[in-house]
Order: C-alpha cells, then sequence, then structure tokens
C-alpha cells in the first residue's frame, strides 16, 4: 500500500506516518525500486497498533521502546510484557479516575434536571 492508501485507510496524515517511521515507533517501512514506501500488512498492524495505544494515552516513549524491544526478537519476550503490564495498570487507573469524574458529572447533571423541573436546587 502507498502511504496516501495507508493515511486514508488509518485517517493519519502522511507526514504522522513519516514521523512516526523516523522516530521508531513503526518498524522501518519497505520501500520499491523507486523508493516509494511500500506499506505491508505487517506495518498496518504497527500503525493500527500505535493509533489504539496512543488513543489511550500511550506515551510515545514507551511504545518506541516497545517496537525496539520487538525487533530485537524473542529474547525480549519478559520485557515488553513487563513495558505491556505497566500500561495497562496506568490505563486502569486513568479508567477508574474518568469513571468517577463521570459519576461526578452525572450527579450534577441530575440535580440541575430536577432543578430545571422544580426552580430550585437541591444540594442533598
Amino acid at each position: 500500500m502507498t502511504i496516501a492508501e495507508v493515511s486514508k485507510r488509518y485517517d493519519i496524515s502522511a507526514d504522522t506516518l513519516r514521523y512516526y517511521e523516523r522516530i521508531g515507533l513503526i518498524p522501518r517501512v519497505e520501500r520499491t525500486k523507486s523508493g516509494i514506501r511500500n506499506y505491508t500488512e505487517e506495518s498496518c498492524n504497527w500503525i493500527g497498533l500505535v493509533k489504539c495505544m496512543r488513543s489511550a494515552g500511550i506515551p510515545i516513549e514507551s511504545l518506541i521502546e516497545y517496537c525496539a524491544l520487538t525487533l530485537q526478537g524473542d529474547s525480549t519476550f519478559s520485557a515488553r510484557k513487563e513495558l505491556l503490564v505497566e500500561e495497562r495498570e496506568k490505563l486502569v487507573a486513568k479508567i477508574q479516575d474518568m469513571q468517577s469524574t463521570l459519576e461526578r458529572l452525572n450527579k450534577k447533571i441530575s440535580r440541575y434536571e430536577a432543578a430545571e423541573k422544580t426552580g430550585k436546587l437541591n444540594w442533598d
């Protein structure tokens, strides 16, 4: 796939794809004889992973480290797992914080909905 096709498929700009490759966030993308990037299914799998992890707030630095470890081979299974476990723990904590915030917002909204009906704001 060309960079334009991948950009459209994943809704990521071509500049971002080049940046990801340059900083080691995705492994080096193969090129055609004329030097044009040729994204394989493996390349696309990396892009999908990065997009998913970034949308969850996983830091670029962690993903770069994960990519580098993966390229080092099977001897890094434990290190990769440890990195992912750490990021999962952070994500679970973030989700719990967000859930708490959502509950608080829902409570406040309910109070205002009741106030709209009664004309009084109840803080009970």
